[in-house]
């Protein structure tokens, strides 16, 4: 007998219809400000909120791609602080549908960071960037990102 495949949903909550194409690293960043409020941006490929983040380039640390990344999204210098967890389950939305058609299963590490230096700004990659009260974020967020904000 034959078990079926669980069926996965990617971090939009959209069912898949195939399984990823690959395995990509990646780090994500909560920040949060003076006031005790989380930077979110709206990104520009699927239009959801989301902690700054991205995959891991060839030649460097998974901490030097969360410091990376932070900075180019989202115009801020950060120091990482603490492992906030590392994130694998594909059964947990840790799957990107990018635009040009890649489905890709993501393993995550995400840190908190605090701030020390840089000016906010939207990056090409995003629609709008802000800092949102714990207990107001906005929507509609990806959900992988939802989970690890809890």
């Amino acid at each position: 007998m034959t078990q079926s495949p669980t069926l996965l949903y990617d971090w939009t909550g959209a069912p898949l219809d195939r399984l990823p194409d690959r395995i990509q690293y990646g780090a994500s960043a909560f920040i949060l400000n003076e006031r005790g409020h989380l930077l979110l941006q709206l990104r520009q490929d699927n239009r959801h909120w989301a902690m700054p983040g991205g995959r891991q380039d060839v030649g460097e640390s998974i901490a030097q791609t969360c410091l990376r990344e932070v900075w180019e999204e989202t115009g801020l210098h950060v120091r990482i602080k603490r492992l906030i967890g590392i994130y694998t389950d594909p059964t947990q939305y840790l799957i990107a549908r990018y635009p040009g058609g890649d489905v890709v299963q993501i393993c995550n590490v995400c840190f908190e960071c605090e701030i020390i230096g840089g000016q906010i700004a939207i990056s090409p990659e995003s629609v709008d960037i802000g800092f949102y009260p714990l207990d107001a974020l906005p929507g509609p967020m990806l959900l992988t990102h939802k989970i690890r904000i809890q």
